[in-house]
């Protein structure tokens, strides 16, 4: 899940890192031929003492003739400019005593990213997230934020890689809404008597029905008594694959004729419900398209007749900016409260998950990951930002053992 949006962030990050670390390799190489060149011209005029000091030493031979070579060896000691040659290699190679602290100061490093750096792989992000179905607005805010997080921070030279990483994956975990607990909020329901009603919309082939019966089976297992209304009165065979659904889960269905009004049967399951104390009621609805208002007003009406505690949109994760425009019209006609997106088990980029909970400011609650009724799973943002696999703490733990202080 999300292989790709995985890989390719993993190496942007890489990218962006290697190019500081280049540069950081270059000054120091820069810094090494400067410290040459400062030697080079230390031991030249170290030379340039030394021919000096044997200039002086044949003059003070010429005026002295007459004392014998011990004498005016002796003398010439004795003066402090006429000292014997300095050893250039002790004069050139005397390392710097530093401190234990400076040491480990220089050995780590700091690495300051700027602002031109930052611009010199923006695009490359962008494109990425864009190609991974990122929403515009998601990837502006992502690349916004990272830049405010980034530049002009200093980082240790070592660990760039992982804190480029880490400032990834916190945004990413502040760009997604926070999901509610839906079954701690239909056990909280049940002590009123009244029971907890969901309405399930999308377009058509989003995987509703099956998405209805997983979460009914997923009740189920947590003691929560449900009943499904048969709310899509118009696909033909719908009333019959929820009806089927239900005889598989043992769970009772309230259904009508082709044709009915779809408001009247999720009443009737909202009604039979109440009177059997049954804790949770699920509609169905007929799949519509976004652009289609008068099929929207029908859902309206829906909506407006059963008064759901929660709407939920079920959408698909491999639809990328398509399921965001279906969000935002379902949205915008009842005011959805959740999301569900189905096969994410084969959503190898994992963009639309990030949009559309960021674009609507409404949490996905569930991903469905295959057909079966138990393949349902509560949606976690850590557990969803650690699939993306831009950080690998493993790696960076070993990395971090191996150093050499």
């Amino acid at each position: 899940m999300f292989k790709s949006l995985k890989e390719r962030l993993q190496n942007w990050a890489k990218n962006f890192s290697k190019k500081k670390q280049d540069e950081k390799e270059l000054e120091e190489t820069e810094e090494k031929e400067t410290k040459k060149s400062k030697k080079d011209k230390k031991a030249e005029k170290a030379l340039k003492k030394q021919e000096t000091k044997e200039e002086k030493y044949k003059k003070s031979k010429k005026i002295k003739n007459k004392q014998s070579t011990e004498q005016e060896e002796q003398k010439l000691e004795e003066l402090p400019e006429e000292q014997e040659p300095e050893n250039i290699e002790e004069e050139t190679e005397v390392p710097k005593k530093l401190g234990f602290f400076q040491r480990f100061r220089e050995k780590i490093g700091k690495v300051k990213i700027s602002e031109k750096d930052f611009e010199e792989y923006k695009d490359d992000l962008e494109m990425l997230l864009l190609e991974n179905n990122v929403a515009l607005e998601v990837t502006e805010k992502i690349i916004e934020t990272l830049k405010e997080k980034l530049i002009d921070k200093e980082f240790p030279k070592k660990d760039l890689l992982k804190e480029i990483q880490n400032v990834l994956r916190e945004i990413i975990e502040e760009v997604l809404v926070e999901p509610f607990d839906i079954i701690q909020a239909i056990k909280d329901k049940r002590k009123t008597g009244k029971p907890y009603v969901i309405l399930f919309c999308g377009i058509n082939g989003s995987g509703k029905t099956t998405t209805i019966a997983k979460v009914a089976e997923m009740l189920k297992k947590q003691k929560i008594s449900c009943i499904l209304a048969a709310g899509d009165t118009f696909r033909a065979a719908s009333i019959e694959q929820l009806k089927k659904h239900g005889e598989r889960l043992n769970v009772e269905v309230v259904a009508n004729e082709y044709g009915s009004d779809p408001a009247s049967v999720g009443f009737d399951a909202i009604k039979a419900a109440t009177k059997n104390k049954i804790d949770c009621v699920l509609i169905d609805t007929a799949g519509r398209m976004h652009t289609a208002k008068n099929l929207l007003k029908e859902i309206e009406k829906i909506a407006r007749v059963c008064a759901p505690d929660t709407k939920i949109f079920v959408g698909e994760s491999i639809t990328g900016n398509d399921a965001l425009e279906q969000v935002k019209g379902f949205d915008e006609s009842i005011g959805i409260d959740g999301i569900i997106l189905t096969k994410a088990d084969i959503d190898e980029k994992g963009g639309t998950a990030l949009s559309v909970g960021y674009v609507t400011k409404k949490p996905i609650l569930f991903l469905g990951t295959g057909q079966e009724y138990h393949e349902i799973e509560l949606f976690n943002k850590k557990k969803f930002t650690d699939s993306l696999g831009i950080w690998s703490f493993k790696e960076n733990i070993q990395r971090l053992v191996k150093k050499e202080f």
